[in-house]
This record gives structure tokens, sequence and C-alpha cells, in this order.
């Protein structure tokens, strides 16, 4: 049976340009640079403000007020030519432009020298260019091919030798063994850098000893027979189950230190690791000034021979007047969007350079307690925002390149009843266990007590919570024979 009801409801809905700006707004610079070139491509309404561009107004501008001066310039006499006979200047000669000297070209101050970095070498390339120096078969240079292309950034074999068999193997036709494997697999483990090729650190370890010296007895010993020993730091086992002297022991242990746990390092594209800051915070004077670092950023107009199009009465078709009238409309939102971010990501970061003005005063020490909510009811905007603003996005200061959730942090209070951040607290823990005995590091019951008697009251389970967050080990694994 059919039947019409009504429902009351209220729902929120955000409109095109507030999902546009919410989107923007939340993406850090290089996201940005990257949407925008994307807009470019899709939008032909859309046009890119070129330097040259302005250079080209700016002289139409300047050149539009000459066309009324009156043509006394044009009555002006010619120069005189010079005399044959006067002596050639040295100057005039050197800087001939038909001669056949190399002149450097001149760059102004703004411009820089390009120089061409030198083509990136991955990890891969540079083992390969010394695996097909070995003289082995077609079948073993395959199996070391497909080896070398699953050994991660860090160098380790990121499969098993028993996976590689399997899955190189084409029965009946082609079946490879583990055995086979093994043995290419040794072959890669002589290639630099040493410790290449590993399936783990134990043996990462033992080949980068055995490569350097394989008559280090008591290394090797220690890594073959008591790496648990080892790894968990039971120095008191190693000098019983070795039967030497604990100054041996510390000799072994100070020798496997200085072997490259990642041999793979080194290889990466550095490129790729770095952070490109959102906001510039400079101290002029006494005053902190912000901006957006829009270095990379096209700047966007809308093309006006298409706007005027829509406006001069152009013999155009409904259909296109309607497609003209949509791509101007979002070419316009997108403008306003990228100047709205803009706008709101530099009244937050001045909102908290208010609340933080120890911090870019006097360093990462004096940073005070402060959450989302704080800059949301300074600013009045949603907590949302603030979080979009600040999540993914790193701020330049005369201390370091800081992501701006880091400027947010959590409070405890003193005896004092002052209230205090616990980034500064995590950073008291750190000090405190940089100055210990390494021979008799701090357990978080000693650590809770030192803080506590500075005035501090802190439980022994958040020290713990604290020292993990900071990837800062136990105890028991800090301490040095």
């Amino acid at each position: 049976m059919v039947r019409l009801e009504q429902r009351l409801s209220l729902q929120q809905k955000l409109s095109p340009q507030q999902v546009l700006f919410s989107t923007l707004l939340q993406m850090p610079i290089m996201a940005l640079e990257q949407r925008i070139k994307t807009e470019l491509e899709q939008n032909p309404l859309l046009d890119e403000v070129m330097d040259t561009d302005i250079e080209m107004e700016e002289r139409e501008e300047l050149a539009e007020p000459a066309q009324d001066e009156s043509n006394e310039d044009e009555e002006q006499e010619e120069a005189p030519e010079p005399d044959k006979d006067e002596e050639f200047d040295i100057e005039d000669f050197i800087n001939d432009d038909e001669g056949y000297e190399y002149k450097t070209v001149y760059r102004g101050d703004d411009e820089e020298d390009y120089r061409p970095d030198p083509a990136p070498v991955s990890l891969a390339e540079y083992l390969l260019s010394q695996f097909h120096f070995l003289q082995l078969s077609n079948e073993e240079n395959e199996i070391g091919e497909y080896i070398i292309w699953n050994i991660n950034e860090d160098g380790y074999l990121s499969i098993s030798v028993d996976d590689v068999a399997r899955n190189m193997s084409t029965p009946p036709d082609k079946v490879i063994t583990p055995e086979k494997v093994e043995k290419v697999l040794a072959w890669i483990q002589t290639l630099e850098p040493p410790g290449i090729g590993a399936r783990n650190l134990q043996e990462c370890l033992l080949v980068q000893l055995r490569e350097k010296d394989g008559k280090n007895r008591i290394p090797i010993e220690i890594l073959t027979k008591y790496y648990d020993d080892f790894k968990n730091k039971r120095f008191e086992k190693l000098v019983k189950n070795l039967g030497v002297s604990t100054e041996e022991v510390k000799g072994a242990i100070e020798e496997i230190s200085k072997l490259n746990p990642k041999p793979g390092e080194g290889y990466i594209n550095t490129n790729e690791n770095y952070v490109v800051p959102d906001i510039l915070v400079e101290k002029i004077g006494n005053e902190l000034i912000v901006s957006i670092n829009e270095g990379n950023v096209p700047q966007l107009r809308i093309n006006n021979a298409y706007r005027r199009m829509l406006t001069d009465g152009s013999n155009i078709s409904d259909d296109t007047k309607k497609y003209i009238h949509h791509r101007i409309e979002s070419a316009r939102w997108l403008i306003n969007s990228i100047q709205q971010r803009k706008t709101t990501m530099i009244k937050v970061m001045k909102e908290i350079i208010s609340r933080q003005t120890e911090f870019f005063d006097k360093g990462e020490k004096f940073l005070r307690p402060m959450i989302l909510k704080d800059i949301a009811e300074a600013i009045g905007m949603d907590i949302s925002t603030i979080s979009r603003v600040t999540n993914g996005k790193y701020a330049q200061t005369d201390y370091g390149v800081f992501e701006l959730k880091y400027f947010f942090t959590d409070r405890m209070k003193t005896e004092n009843g002052d209230e205090i951040s616990t980034m500064r607290i995590k950073n008291q823990i750190k000090e405190i266990i940089e100055t210990e005995d390494p021979k008799k590091p701090l357990n978080d019951g000693q650590l809770a007590k030192i803080i506590t008697d500075n005035g501090i009251p802190i439980a022994r389970r958040t020290v713990a919570k604290y020292r993990e967050q900071m990837m800062i080990p136990v105890a028991r694994l800090r301490r040095k024979i």
C-alpha cells in the first residue's frame, strides 16, 4: 500500500565552496602545488600568472601616457658621428659583441646559478653493477638479480630463500632449489657495502665481522652462540659462558658496536626526505613576522579572453556560455579558497605565537601547555578547522622546523599549582637519562622520584609512557658494561 509521509529532520550540508576550502586547508604545501597544477590542466579558464606577464603589463601601463606627449623628441638633432681618426678605447675592443671569446652571461642578483644534481644511484643499481662482474651461469645471474631487487632500503633481504626458489621455479622446465638460492646469496653478501643481503641483524653483523677480520673469535662467538644474551645486555652471562675477562667482553662489544646495522643507508634519494615548511616565522627586531611559503605555488587568475566572450556579446552557443560560466565559477572558487587558506593559516599561527612567546624568544624548554580548543576559542573558529591547519604542516622558526602539532601539548600541575607542558616533562626525562651513569641506568621509579623532588608530581607509569613515546629503551637495555 502506497502512502505519503512528511518527516522533519535537521541536516548539515556543506556547499561545494566549503568542501573545496576544507580540502585545500588540510593539504600541505607540496600537495597544494600538485592540486593547482592539476586544476590548471583541467580548467582552460584558469591561467598561471607568470613574471613575464606582470612585466609586460607594467610596460604597457608606462607606455600609454607616452602616446599623448608631443613629438619634440623627434625634432632633436641627430648625434654627430664619431671622428674616424679618434683613437679607439681598449674597453670597446674587449667588450666587442662580435668577438669570439667566451663571455660570462650576466645574471641578476635574484637569479640563482643552475647547478644540475648528479643522477642518484639506487642501491639495486649499485649492487647489480658489481654482481654482473661475477662469472656466474645464466641461471645464477637470474637468481641474483631477483634477490637484489628484493633487498630493501636498509640493505636486508625482504623475502625468504624458500620464497625466492618457489617464485622462480616453473616446473617441469625450470626448478630452482633453495640450495641454489643460498649459494647465490652468499655471493651477493660479498659485495659492497659489507653486510648487504642479510636476512636479519644477526646475520648482517656476522657478515661484516667475517669480511673485516675472520680471526676475531670472541665477537663472532658472541653473535653465533650467545646473541640473545648480547641483545638483552646480559654481560655477566657472556663473561661466564665465554670464560674470558670482563675487559675482553667489553672490547668485543665495542667491536660489534662499530658495525653498520643498516648497510643499505645512503642510497636513497634524499630529495624525497625533505620537509618543506608551509609557514615562515622570522624575527625582525622585536617582532615576529608570519608569512606563507609560496615559493613554488603558482599564482592564478581567470583568463580574460574567455571572460570577455560572456560580456561582449560574442556569437557563441548557449552550451558554450554555460560551460564557460561553470568553469569561471570553478576557477573563482579555487582562487578564493587558496586566499582563504592563506588567511586562516596566518591567523592560527599568530595566535600560536601569542601563546608561545617564550618558546620563540628562548627555545624549546619554554613550551607552554596548549590545546586545539584554546586556539579555536581565541580566533572564533571550529576545532576541526584548527586541526586541519595544524595537521601535517610545518613552521620554520629560528630554533628549527617544527610540525604545528608540536606546539600543542597536554598540561600537568606542579606542587605550586602552576601548569607545565608535558613536552617539558619529556625533555626533563631525556636530560636525566643522558646524564645518568651508563653502568647503573635509572629505572622508571627512580626517574619519577627525581622529577617529583623537583616539584612535579608524576607516577612511574607516566614516566614509562613518556619514555616509550620518545623511543628510549628500559634501564636494562641502556646499561653498558
